[in-house]
């Protein structure tokens, strides 16, 4: 447990982004209250959502699972407002926080996040006063901690940091992959924010689950090192082991990744001098990974004019090696009613959208070979 403003928040979060879909691509919203039930009866109490998680089901999927089910005062609910979509007005832009409200009849926010702030948007949120709306909004009670998450530059995050000292909190990309990554810079953006003593929630501390199934070297680490802790735990509690943060947030997608996430969270232990060790061993083999770093978040799918499907074709893309037959056939049905790589206009889009500031541009052309 972390105490936070006189109360105890569990070290875990629950992120609503990844749910569990049925066969037909929907949102299995009885696995999710199932999920839901476990994750209460283990004492956790934060969930997070966003106005466009999948186009909004998630906020919906979130009412039916939790919120309908459940005491107000059981629980505690983030959601999250993005100015930073295309085509948006300052109406539009405002009108995300109705209809949050209204897709989760949850009657308030415990937490408000103005959502993925970088260098390409965050002027739309001046621009169209969305630093005083959130204000606003919790001076009449329907916000309780407001603040932004984060995927921009150092400067920017101090920049903000400056201007805006009233957050209650931000949301950072924290996880050992990224530690030092130049592009994410989680190590200077943590620095920052405890320089200002504003504490955080915890994004990706898994980058999108790539770092819950690690290559087999990196595997062999962890499990010389304790053969009953999964890869996934070694990176949730290396982010929840840091000073300031109130929660961390696992996108969990069954019971299965739930349970496992449990173990070792519910009563939470600091990893050790010794684990930080092998912490670093593990740093030194991701960077021996040539492997395009894409969490599946699909930020740049949502604003392609050509609808490519970019993370399906970087997956295949990371799984092609040596004379691997199945790139082909496995592009084809990742494509399949989509845009391919050679479809790119170059509009820049997709560059401007990505959290993990990818050269998505030049990775596409490299994934032609492909088709």
């Amino acid at each position: 447990m972390t105490s936070w403003f006189g109360k105890e928040v569990f070290k875990l979060g629950f992120g609503l982004m990844r749910l569990p879909k049925r066969a037909d691509g929907s949102n299995d919203t009885e696995r999710v209250a199932q999920m839901v039930d476990r994750f209460l009866a283990a004492g956790g109490t934060y969930f997070d959502t966003a106005f466009v998680y999948d186009n909004g089901d998630s906020e919906r999927v979130t009412k039916e699972a939790l919120i309908d089910r459940y005491p107000r005062d059981r629980f505690t609910l983030c959601t999250k407002l993005n100015a930073g979509m295309p085509h948006l007005t300052e109406e539009t832009a405002k009108q995300q926080f109705t209809t949050s409200l209204a897709r989760t009849g949850a009657g308030y926010f415990d937490y408000y996040l103005l959502h993925a702030l970088s260098r390409n948007n965050y002027k739309k949120y001046e621009e169209f006063g969305i630093w005083d709306f959130a204000r606003e909004q919790k001076a009449k009670g329907l916000i309780r901690y407001y603040g932004f998450s984060f995927h921009g530059d150092p400067m920017l995050l101090e920049e903000l940091l400056t201007t805006y000292p009233d957050v209650d909190f931000i949301q950072l990309q924290i996880n050992y992959a990224d530690w030092d990554n130049p592009g994410v810079a989680s190590k200077e953006c943590y620095e920052i924010a405890r320089r200002h003593n504003v504490s955080m929630t915890i994004m990706e501390p898994l980058k999108g689950g790539a770092l819950a199934n690690p290559n087999d070297e990196i595997k062999r680490l962890f499990k010389a090192a304790n053969p009953a802790l999964s890869p996934a735990s070694w990176g949730i509690r290396y982010a929840a082991s840091l000073e300031g943060v109130i929660t961390v947030l696992s996108g969990m997608s069954n019971l299965e990744q739930m349970e496992d996430n449990l173990s070792y969270m519910k009563d939470f232990q600091p990893l050790s001098d010794s684990e930080y060790r092998v912490i670093a061993a593990v740093q030194r083999e991701l960077e021996k990974d040539n492997s395009i770093g894409c969490t599946a978040c699909r930020y740049c799918v949502d604003g392609c004019p050509m609808q490519i499907a970019i993370p399906g074709i970087f997956a295949v893309k990371n799984k092609e090696t040596g004379n691997w037959d199945g790139g082909r056939g496995a592009y084809q049905i990742a494509t399949e009613g989509k845009g391919k790589a050679s479809d790119c206009i170059e509009c820049g889009q997709c560059e401007d959208a990505c959290p993990q500031h990818l050269p998505i541009i030049s990775l596409l052309k490299e994934c032609r070979s492909l088709e």
